[in-house]
Parts: C-alpha cells; structure tokens; sequence
C-alpha cells in the first residue's frame, strides 16, 4: 500500500505536489502487521505445536493405558534348580567380648599397726599377676599375690593349721617350694615362706621386739639346767659306787687285825697269871667282839647304797631341763619365718589382668585398691531357654571380626541366670572362650559386642537341597517334590529323603541331580 501512495506520488512530478491523506483503516492494520511482529510469530509456533500434538496423541499409548489393554499372561510353573550346598544350622546370639571374673581386691589388715600407706609398686592398668607377683606395696612391705580360693584371715604361724595352711602349702608347692610334709605350719613351712620372700625381692617379716633377748634367756637357762643335771648325775653316781679299794683294804686290815687280837687273847687266856699284872677276864670276849665288828662295818660298807635322794635330785634336775628346752624352743619359734595376713593376696585362675587401679602412691588404701579380672578374653553372650537347650559346653561356634573376618571360639559354660523380674522367661548365660586371637584381635574386640553363630546341626559337605516349598507331602506321608522334564509338557512328581533343614533349605536325596528344575509355585 505504501508502494502504490508513492507511485501515485511520483506521477504528476511534472505537476504541482498534491498530499493525499491516507485512509484510517488501512494505516491501523499497518501498525498492527509492523509493530507486533514476535507476537505472531509467537502464536504460530503455538498453533503449529496444536497442531502435533493432537496429531501425536492418536499414536502414542500411555503405559497405564497400555496395561490396562494388554492381556494377562499365560499361567506357568515357577522353577528353581536342584543346588548341591553346605547346610548348617545355627544358634546366632549376641555377646560381649571382656575379660572373665572380674572382682574388687581389697587388703586384709592382719597385725599391721600402722596405717596402710601405698609406698611404691603400684600395677597399671593392663598389668599381669601370676604367682609370687607383687600387686601392691604398702608400708615399704609387699602383697604378694598367690594362687588359691581361700581368702586371708589370719596370720600363719609356727604350730597353726586349717585350711588356710593348707592352701599355703599347696602354692608354694606350685612355685617349686617344698614346705614340708606336715599338715602344720612348722619349721620347714617358715623356711619355705622365707625363700617365697627372697624370691619376690623382700626380706622376711622381722619377729616383735624383745624375741632375741627371750632367746638369749632361755639359752641361759638350758644351759644352767644342763649343769644342774650334771651335778645330780655325779652324786647320784659316787653314792652307787661303794667303798673305794682303799676303803675296801682298810677294812679288810680292820678284820685281820681284830683276828690277830682275838688269836693273842685267847693265847694270853692259857697262860698262868703273872704276879703283879692284872688280868683281864674279858679279852677273849672283847677280841672276838672286834672281830664281829669289823666283818659288820665291811658288809655294811660292801651293801647297795641307798641312792634315793641322789635319784630324785636327778630327777628334778632332768625335769628342769626339759622346762628351759621348752622355753628355749618356744623362744627360737618366735624368730622363726611367718606370713602376715596384710602380706599376702590369694586369687584365683591365675594369671590375672589388672582392669583398674584405685590406689594411688602416698595414699591410704582404703576399701578396693583394684579391680581385676582372667587373663583371657571370654564373649558373654545369654540365650533363652530354647536356644540354650540345644547347646553343649565343648560347642565350637564363630565369632564375627570386623566387617568380614571370623574367629572360632569354644562353649565353656551354660548356667541358667538369675531372675530378675524383668525379663520375660528364664534365660541362659553362655560363656565362650576364644580360639588363638591374635595380639591385634584381642585389642580390637576388647569391650566390643559381636554376632555369634553356634552351628547345631550341619551337613557332611555339600549335598542336593532345594528350597522348602518345592517339598510336598504324598499319600502315604513320604517326601516328594515336582520335577519339570525337558522337552515334555507334564512334570513328574519324585519321591526323596529328606535331611537337615536350614536356612530355608532342605536335604533331598533319591532319584534326582544337581540342575534339575522343581515346581516352588505356580
């Protein structure tokens, strides 16, 4: 339209210039063509795509449109092969990895008069005690751990025996220390208990005050009794003796002597008096009178003595003597070697792993100066009653490492657990004691809680099974499972033994192999 106004302008060049005015309908539709030309281009695109899709929508099907005209499949079998596999049927439980027997240590008090100040050789935790080790020093004297289940309650002293003796002896034994045959603590257990001391690196108990003066005393008086005895022993001996042989020959000359004067008496009796001399009537008789004498002082000096005083001084001087020995050895006995109750701690299962140490060096140990417990890492697990009764003690299982190790490990106890009014039936706590951690397992499952798997029941090695559905029951109550034949429409149903059951299998043997397609469902 502007071509034309302009070629109708360029007409009349010749002739005078003459402005037509241009119709208004037609400059309005200019503008709009001219001024608004994204806008058309804008709702072609849209009619274009009107267009498609409407076009597209008879060709393309939704996929809900699609199931809801596809037709349901044709009914079939659902198969699985026959597998040959391990099957093992187990108890799973859960347990802590610790260390077994924990208990708190605490010092017998004994006869020690002063307090009990931790001085030196405090255990850190982690430590080990086996026998003759020092678990604690207190008052600059050592405890000395034994292996045993009596506790101390009394100190061991010459002349003492019990029980606890007895336990004494039986660990120094076990340290290679023979502390004699006697049921008693006697002189061969105090020098047994001395080398216990000299082993640990201590000296002995030391005796009370005033011991080695008692000693010295009651040597003094053995030695004035030994005299005494002696003493009575000499007289008692030269009063049994008799005459000496000197006394023996003057008595004998006495005798002779009195004879000769008999003999010379009865000679002067025959002879005529003398005139002048008196004469005396009795000679004769006096003489023979001497001689009677005389053999009567020798039978009397030649007779047994009468050595009762003698004997009965030997006697109380004997008596004496054994009092002073007694004395003397009641005396020794307390210088000899004896085991404080404070000085020694009896634990049993040794060795024995410190968890814990409460006592601190330059303290008073008071009340529990340590925890300690087994050496060896144990799993406590519980189990209820069910489970439990199809375990043994002996019972190998395996303990979950990490994320995909293993460690064996072995039941060794199974004991019903207290009730406690919160758990609902009785349960059973199981202790398994691990199979040769090594030094790196033993830290890293230290306080850990794992998966336990204690296998009740397993095969022989491998052996066919097939899940549990494809197992039915015949007439006649037999085993059998639905086998599909290659190449045939119908299946076949074939009776089988079954076995051990687990993990959703089933043993099976008869006539079927490994491959074989059975029915599970349809």
């Amino acid at each position: 339209m502007d071509a034309i106004l302009q070629g109708d302008a360029g007409a009349g060049d010749d002739a005078a210039p003459e402005r037509v005015k241009p119709d208004p309908a037609v400059a309005g539709w200019r503008r709009v063509l001219h001024g608004n030309r994204a806008l058309w281009v804008l709702a072609a695109v849209a009619i274009v795509s009107l267009v498609a899709g409407v076009a597209l929508s008879a060709v393309i099907v939704s996929p809900g449109q699609a199931a809801a005209d596809a037709k349901p499949p044709e009914p079939g079998l659902i198969t699985v092969p026959v597998e040959l596999r391990t099957l093992s049927n187990d108890v799973t439980l859960r347990g802590d990895v610790v260390y077994a027997d924990s208990v708190d240590v605490t010092l017998e008090a004994g006869d020690r008069t002063g307090p009990a100040v931790v001085t030196g050789r405090v255990p850190e935790a982690g430590a080990t005690f086996g026998p003759a080790s020092v678990a604690l020093e207190v008052a600059g004297r050592p405890v000395i751990v034994l292996p045993g289940d009596l506790p101390v309650y009394r100190t061991l002293r010459l002349g003492l025996a019990g029980p606890d003796v007895n336990q004494l002896k039986e660990s120094l034994r076990s340290l290679g220390i023979d502390p004699g045959g006697s049921e008693t603590f006697d002189a061969a257990t105090a020098a047994a208990v001395a080398e216990l001391y000299a082993r640990v690196g201590y000296p002995a108990p030391q005796p009370a005050d005033g011991t080695d003066d008692a000693v010295r005393g009651a040597r003094d008086g053995v030695r004035s009794a030994e005299a005494g005895v002696a003493s009575a022993q000499r007289e008692l001996a030269n009063a049994g003796s008799g005459p000496s042989e000197a006394e023996r020959v003057a008595l004998d000359n006495d005798i002779r002597a009195a004879e000769r004067a008999l003999v010379t008496a009865k000679e002067d009796a025959k002879k005529p008096p003398v005139a002048g001399e008196p004469q005396n009537p009795n000679a004769v008789a006096d003489a023979e009178d001497a001689v009677r004498l005389a053999y009567a002082k020798r039978d009397v000096a030649l007779a047994a003595p009468d050595t009762g005083s003698q004997a009965s001084a030997v006697d109380f001087a004997q008596r004496a003597l054994a009092d002073a020995q007694e004395a003397l050895a009641a005396a020794e006995e307390g210088t000899l070697t004896f085991l404080p109750a404070s000085e020694v701690l009896y634990l049993s299962g040794l060795p024995r792993r410190v968890d814990e140490v409460m006592a601190k060096r330059g303290t008073v140990a008071q009340s529990a100066v340590m925890r300690v417990s087994g050496a060896e890492l144990i799993v406590a697990a519980s189990a209820a009653e069910s489970d439990a009764k199809l375990l043994t003690v002996g019972d190998t299982a395996t303990v979950a490492v990490g994320d995909d190790g293993s460690l064996s490990a072995t039941v060794t106890a199974l004991a019903p657990r207290k009730a406690t009014g919160k758990e609902a039936g009785v349960r059973y706590d199981v202790t398994l004691a691990l199979v040769d951690p090594t030094p790196e397992q033993v830290q890293s499952l230290q306080g850990q809680n794992v998966r336990i798997a204690i296998p009740i029941g397993a095969t022989a090695g491998e052996v066919l099974a097939v899940p549990a559905a494809a197992l039915t029951a015949g007439a006649g109550g037999e085993s059998r499972v639905e086998v599909v034949v290659p190449g045939e429409e119908d299946t076949k149903l074939v009776d089988v033994t079954t076995g051990l059951a687990a993990e959703g299998f089933v043993e099976i043997s008869g006539d079927i192999a490994e491959g074989e397609q059975v029915v599970v469902g349809r």
